[in-house]
């Protein structure tokens, strides 16, 4: 596979590429944790603003909404203000949005917030990518994107973390004001080292008004639908049944229009490259399964295990380690060794964790999520840092943050996908096997009979009466049908995922050779 030329010819950059790399790993990060920190402080906003568990989730689904459309619009809003003012706007957006998110005192003003800082979080994740990709040579391209990948997929491991211990300790506003410190700091550096090239294109002769409202229809409805499917039973609800009609025409016109335009809000024309094309249709299909396996484990801890927000966090831990480790291992290695088996790699690796959390007791214990926490660690860079890296690789520098932010919105949506999937594929998977356990609770099955006598004698030396008994044995024996079945449905969930994972196995066998 051969570098673009563009990238050869043009001249190094005048500030030091690790104090580049530093510099816009700062809003990388602080964008990407923004999405997975609130989760475990819902519980405590639930009983702060009043409101109950589908409505609170819009705190996550509002901030979404928002960023998912900036990521779209990120390439052609850097050519119409320039990409330092971008960012820097972004930054500072961000950092105001974070702070009225840790002030607001109503639920309205929340989701309020949250927009406000989704909109600045968004072009901070591909003008990341784009200027790391510009600012090292193409023999360390591989090395910037997994410095890359080290923000962006230990941001979701370690902002469950962050994210309770804060709570736990401080209250859910200090999830947010966390971020101004470090904001700041960010944009002073970026205020610093962080130009814009000469052969970046500036201004745009016509604003395309026009797919900007595609756009925005097609993200939300589509946002939408996957937030709520589960929760409304999918199409057997009129509201899901038209987002999805309104998302596919309005994303169909915006393909067409898009297409049509000179100066589009989306350059769909670069996904004539192949490299891109593939590395972006990955990209989806990785983030389904590492934002839906992201999904199952905390909600296994917390809900079966009975853990805290912090200790549900901390169980991610050994992952973050594996993936400091492993990532700029990866890196060196893209030089010397073909992208295809690098990938393959890992796909391996990724599902051989995948298959260890798909076999899971309701007696796991926090040191048996290790061994496979750390497999998985060990296996997603190979995927993620060879994806990041051949996707761009034959990107002409005037349009590497166009391609970064399609890149980018592939993997944003394939996360939401992931999420979506895992909520519906527990659900049902729970009913299923609950039915199927139930059937086992009669008079004929000898393991049955003898934990129900089991149980009664226990209750019994605890002093119930008969009447109570009967009423406590019954309520006994199906809390422990529901727990199975939930644990095997979250078993399930690992397995559909890990088999996912090889389902791009023809894709990554397509990834070009290098030349």
């Amino acid at each position: 596979m051969r570098e673009s030329s563009d990238i050869s010819t043009v001249s190094a950059p005048l500030v030091n590429k690790w104090v580049v790399a530093i510099t816009v790993m700062f809003g990388a990060f602080m964008a990407v944790m923004d999405l997975s920190v609130v989760n475990v402080a819902m519980p405590h906003m639930m009983g702060g603003f009043s409101e109950d568990i589908s409505s609170i989730t819009w705190v996550a689904t509002s901030y979404s909404i928002a960023e998912i459309i900036m990521i779209s619009m990120t390439g052609w809003l850097s050519t119409l203000i320039g990409r330092k003012r971008l960012y820097l706007f972004s930054f500072g957006l961000f950092t105001v949005g974070s702070v009225l998110c840790g002030t607001a005192t109503t639920f309205y003003q929340m989701l309020l917030y949250r927009v406000i800082q989704g909109i600045g979080g968004g072009a901070l994740i591909p003008v990341s990518q784009a200027i790391l990709r510009e600012s090292f040579p193409p023999e360390e391209q591989g090395v910037a994107m997994s410095i890359f990948g080290m923000g962006i997929m230990l941001a979701p491991a370690i902002g469950p973390m962050v994210g309770g211990w804060l709570t736990d300790n401080f209250g859910w506003p200090w999830i947010f004001y966390i971020n101004i410190p470090i904001s700041i700091v960010g944009i002073l550096m970026v205020w610093t080292f962080i130009h814009d090239p000469d052969y970046l294109k500036r201004g745009v002769q016509k604003k395309d008004w026009m797919g900007i409202l595609l756009m925005t229809v097609a993200l939300t409805t589509m946002q939408i639908v996957l937030e709520r499917g589960e929760r409304e039973n999918w199409f057997e609800s009129h509201m899901i049944v038209m987002g999805t009609v309104v998302c596919i025409l309005s994303l169909i016109a915006l393909i067409y229009w898009e297409l049509k335009i000179q100066e589009p809000i989306i350059n769909f024309r670069l996904l004539k490259n192949l490299s891109l094309s593939l590395g972006s249709t990955m990209g989806l299909v990785f983030s389904v399964a590492l934002y839906g396996v992201t999904f199952v484990i905390p909600q296994f801890t917390q809900n079966l295990q009975g853990y805290p927000a912090f200790k549900a966090g901390l169980v991610l831990a050994p992952r973050a380690l594996m993936l400091i480790t492993f990532m700029p291992i990866v890196g060196r290695l893209y030089n010397h060794v073909e992208a295809r088996w690098l990938t393959l790699i890992g796909i391996i690796v990724t599902f051989w964790s995948y298959y260890d959390l798909s076999r899971l007791s309701l007696a796991a214990g926090f040191w048996n999520f290790i061994p496979m926490l750390l497999i998985m660690g060990a296996g997603m860079p190979f995927i993620f840092v060879t994806l990041s890296t051949v996707s761009l690789s034959t990107i002409p520098r005037p349009h590497m943050t166009e391609a970064s932010s399609l890149y980018t919105l592939a993997r944003r949506v394939g996360g939401n996908i992931g999420y979506a999937l895992a909520a519906t594929i527990v659900s049902r998977s729970q009913q299923i096997h609950h039915v199927d356990l139930a059937a086992q609770v009669n008079a004929f099955n000898p393991f049955y009979i003898k934990y129900y006598h089991a149980a009664l004698n226990i209750m019994s030396r605890e002093g119930f009466g008969p009447q109570e008994l009967r009423h406590a044995s019954r309520a006994l024996i199906n809390m422990v049908v529901n727990r199975q079945a939930t644990m095997m449905a979250y078993n399930d969930t690992s397995l559909v995922f890990g088999i996912l994972f090889l389902c791009t196995i023809p894709l990554a066998l397509m990834l070009p050779r290098r030349r």
